[in-house]
């Protein structure tokens, strides 16, 4: 008697934790390319970015959600907290990252969004930078006190160990079902989005420490000719103060944002870019719900 083929998998999967643990580090591992922009500022992810995985027996469509925001109740931190809840609503499953030796209030309050009937893996990041390994094991017992978790995996989204292990576990998981998109489809954003968080990227890691993260870009046009780009950008900020930071003396600081967000989308978008960079002063912007809503926050 032959054996019938094995079922094909798809599903929707929240990755949450809180600010900095490493989610958009490890949704761009999985997907194999950068979908979602990193920097070591809390919070560089503002939208829920949606990334695909497909293999001959499942496609995974992860969610990359901000991350949940317990110190400060600004208006920009409020929508945020609301985008990660509006994600996590509807998924076959979710994935918890913490850091590897670090679970406290904040973490605790992450895992509470999430419906007690999703299945939930636990992924413990960075512990390539673990120092004491022993201490990994009543780590993870004092993290599944807080919650019935389906899978725990050590790993390092840095450096893609135990990736794998954790994306095999992922597809046990999710129900039967067909592709929910292309094969060749990496996420569901436009370029035009893309090549906005690829400037707002570069201004975080760019900038250092003394710029806060109340930034914007927003791209005014966005014309292609053949695999030519030409993309004009307006960076928001809520100070005149931010506006010189970001420019810098002699316009050096903007002019090296520009080079390098545009490296990175001509590698993104297999094509030349010229990019144009504006920027603008917004007073508290971040604190204005209706200027929140201009530039699409709910």
């Amino acid at each position: 008697m032959s054996e019938s083929p094995p079922q094909h998998r798809a599903g929707m999967v929240a990755i949450i934790g809180q600010p900095n643990v490493g989610k958009s580090t490890l949704l761009n591992r999985l997907v194999g390319q950068k979908v979602s922009i990193t920097s070591r500022k809390p919070q560089t992810t503002r939208h829920r970015i949606t990334g695909v995985v497909t293999r001959p027996d499942a496609q995974v469509v992860f969610v990359d959600t901000p991350g949940f925001q317990t110190r400060h109740g600004g208006a920009l931190n409020q929508a945020l907290n609301r985008a990660v809840t509006e994600s996590v609503s509807g998924v076959d499953a979710a994935v918890l990252m913490v850091e590897a030796g670090r679970f406290g209030d904040r973490d605790r309050s992450v895992l509470r969004l999430l419906p007690d009937d999703v299945p939930t893996i636990l992924a413990i990041n960075k512990i390539d930078a673990l120092k004491d390994k022993t201490t990994l094991l009543p780590f993870v017992d004092t993290v599944r006190r807080e919650r019935e978790f389906v899978a725990v995996i050590p790993l390092s989204a840095e450096t893609g160990d135990q990736c794998d292990a954790l994306l095999d576990e992922i597809v046990r998981l999710l129900p039967e079902n067909a592709p929910l998109f292309d094969e060749d489809q990496v996420t569901d954003r436009s370029e035009r989005f893309l090549a906005a968080e690829l400037v707002r990227e570069k201004i975080f890691r760019l900038t250092g420490d003394e710029l806060p993260y109340a930034v914007e870009v927003v791209v005014e046009t966005f014309e292609t000719e053949g695999d030519k780009r030409h993309i004009r950008c307006l960076i928001v900020v809520g100070r005149t103060g931010h506006k010189a930071m970001i420019i810098g003396a002699g316009g050096a600081k903007l002019k090296a944002i520009a080079t390098e967000a545009r490296l990175d989308m001509e590698r993104m978008f297999g094509g030349r870019v010229f990019l144009e960079l504006w920027v603008k002063v917004d007073r508290d912007w971040a604190e204005n719900p209706r200027a929140l809503r201009r530039y699409g926050y709910n």
